[in-house]
């Protein structure tokens, strides 16, 4: 029965860790996280913090490992919404 709960929490959180790689691919390719709100993102990051300190607290490596991902997804799009990446573009292209 232990072997049957951590392949369903295997799927569950490879379904929905891989559901976010389109969004990310996109924000990425487009360099524009405009369509998404800080108060999403916010909120978002907070709620994969809390299941990632659930995950830390009972063990379970696929709800560590699926939300220390999502985790970095959320931080990629937040680092493009606040315009990180535009602002190195800039600062490469001003290199004499």
């Amino acid at each position: 029965m232990a072997l049957l709960v951590e392949v369903l929490g295997s799927v569950a959180a490879t379904l929905t860790t891989g559901a976010f790689v389109p969004q990310v691919a996109r924000t990425v390719k487009t360099r524009s996280a405009h369509d998404f709100s800080y108060i999403w993102l916010c909120s978002f990051w907070t709620g994969i913090m809390c299941w990632l300190a659930y995950g830390l607290l009972i063990w379970s490596w696929p709800i560590i490992i699926a939300n220390v991902i999502t985790q970095a997804f959320v931080l990629t799009i937040l680092f493009i919404k606040l315009g990180f990446f535009r602002r190195a573009e800039r600062k490469a292209r001003q290199v004499p």
